[in-house]
């Protein structure tokens, strides 16, 4: 195992080896297409918590858990596939990555091609992305492209732009993204022994509901998926491209999924559903899970939460949310849905009395 470890391109604090973070790929070798001695470009992805949430449970009337993706590298679950995407393309001697994005993708490629020394570009929709997103984009040094146009026209812009020139794709399109992400249903499986009934996730470029019906089908277990989109951003769900997108959860503003095939499959194979959410409910949800539960989610984490208090998950007792990106990515949705609790006050004593301990 120190050997392997070696090989990994990872930091270089010391630790225990007892309580060693082993990087996803060495972890779970054995069921993705990497062979021992290949390169690994890691940030210590992967192995993130399940917490009870008792609020949401008590809600439902069944047992539910959160799947804490927000603890990656870069704070969301792309992390497990872009370990895999980066890691492949070193492994073919490719010198530059490129990708669309709505945020989280952007932020993960920028940070896994500085890890491997080499360079990425990420074309983002004009104004349709959140600053925490951005600035880690940014600052990870990326080449950013601002386009006046939505996310389904920059992926048919990269996809062209990688047929002809020799740069790697890395979005959900790449089947390396998809075999990382499959890691967290096996996490998943290993965490609760086996006891889970229903997944809830949101759906966006539709690549992580694939990935987790993947991991479980090679398992050999089916827990039901449940998978979520919003309203104003739902082709799975009204089984029509919807050209101009919009929703307050900007992770899965996608009008034209590249894995609709695949998500539609996994939710029928599986005995689930894709179903719609509305942006008061994805909100409504935000601030639940916030304030009742500790967890500040990303917008579009949330409306895997508001799926489940809409519509249920049809009898299931062991259930698992998935949070899939931390909430700081998306600043300023929690500044702008604050509900009045910034509290302007004068240098005066008896103001702050008021305010602190006056009626909410």
């Amino acid at each position: 195992m120190s050997e392997q470890l070696g090989q990994s391109i990872q930091g270089g604090v010391e630790q225990p080896s007892a309580r060693r973070h082993v990087p996803l790929i060495e972890r779970y070798r054995e069921r993705l297409p990497f062979a021992p001695g290949d390169p690994v470009v890691s940030l210590q992805e992967g192995s993130t918590p399940v917490v009870p949430a008792p609020v949401l449970s008590e809600l439902v009337g069944a047992r539910v858990r959160l799947k804490l993706e927000g603890a990656n590298p870069t704070g969301s679950f792309k992390d497990r596939g872009m370990t895999c995407a980066v890691s492949a393309a070193v492994r073919e001697g490719a010198k530059a990555v490129v990708c669309a994005s709505t945020g989280n993708t952007a932020a993960s490629a920028a940070a896994y091609a500085a890890r491997a020394g080499i360079t990425c570009a990420v074309i983002v929709p004009e104004g349709k992305i959140a600053q925490g997103k951005l600035a880690q984009t940014l600052i990870h040094g990326a080449r950013v492209i601002s386009l006046a146009g939505n996310f389904d026209q920059a992926l048919e812009l990269v996809r062209q732009l990688t047929d002809t020139h020799p740069i790697v794709l890395v979005n959900s399109v790449n089947e390396f993204r998809v075999e990382g992400q499959k890691t967290a249903a096996f996490e998943l499986h290993e965490a609760l022994e086996g006891e889970l009934d229903a997944l809830c996730i949101p759906v966006g470029n539709a690549g992580n509901i694939t990935a987790y019906w993947r991991g479980f089908s090679e398992l050999g277990v089916k827990p039901r998926l449940f998978g979520f989109q919003a309203e104003g951003a739902a082709p799975l769900v009204t089984g029509q491209i919807v050209e101009r997108p919009e929703t307050v959860a900007s992770a899965i503003r996608i009008g034209r999924p590249v894995r609709w095939e695949d998500a539609m499959a996994a939710a029928r194979d599986s005995r689930g559903s894709i179903r719609a959410v509305s942006d008061s409910e994805i909100l409504a949800a935000f601030r639940l899970l916030a304030s009742k539960e500790g967890m500040f989610s990303e917008p579009a984490s949330a409306a895997a939460v508001a799926g489940l208090l809409k519509y249920g998950a049809e009898g299931a007792e062991e259930i698992v949310c998935v949070l899939t990106g931390r909430g700081l990515k998306d600043p300023e949705t929690a500044i702008a849905h604050n509900d009045g609790r910034v509290i302007p006050c004068p240098v005066e004593i008896e103001r702050i009395e008021e305010a602190v301990l006056g009626d909410p």
